[in-house]
């Protein structure tokens, strides 16, 4: 008597983070290694402080490699996380955090983690940005726009027009990034 067999397992599909920014850059045509200093102050007029992360406990400036595209607005920030938040939860895995543009114009690229132990220190929220980076790196958008090699996900945000970037674990830690 023979033991029937069971059908292997249908492979895990991995994540396609490349393939999901390559999507937003391609959609935003047709509608950045950390510099700067890291430090203990914080802006002192930050409404969204309290509201959508703690107060932040660390700030830096970066100094983007590029300028901002003269197309880049309010609009084209706003599609830029509608496009990014849409394929994030289309993915079969849950990303564990929330990307979203705050400010009078949409300046303000806000990254809150939705599980414990997420960006709860600079060294993860620095991480995250290294990943984001190098899947950008990828893109014909930003091959197009920067030296790619050099230039991080940071100069992405610069050339869509975001003037700061806000990571945090949702609960305790907030560090900011104001892009110059």
């Amino acid at each position: 008597m023979t033991s029937p067999r069971m059908a292997p397992a249908a492979p895990v599909r991995p994540a396609r983070p490349l393939l999901l920014l390559t999507g937003l850059v391609m959609a935003l045509i047709s509608l950045g290694s950390l510099s700067g200093r890291a430090d203990d102050t914080t802006t002192t007029d930050d409404r969204h402080a309290e509201y959508y992360y703690p107060t932040p406990e660390s700030s830096e400036i970066y100094n983007a490699r590029v300028q901002t595209l003269p197309e880049s607005d309010r609009s084209r920030r706003i599609g830029f996380v509608t496009a990014l938040t849409k394929q994030l939860l289309e993915q079969r895995y849950d990303p564990g955090y929330a990307v979203f543009a705050k400010g009078d114009n949409a300046e303000k690229l806000i990254i809150v983690a939705l599980q414990d132990g997420r960006f709860n220190t600079i060294y993860r929220s620095r991480a995250l940005l290294a990943n984001l980076t190098a899947i950008a790196r990828l893109t014909p958008f930003f091959q197009q726009y920067t030296l790619a090699d050099l230039s991080t996900f940071l100069d992405l945000m610069k050339l869509l027009g975001f003037e700061q970037v806000t990571i945090s674990d949702g609960a305790q830690f907030a560090h900011q990034i104001e892009i110059r």
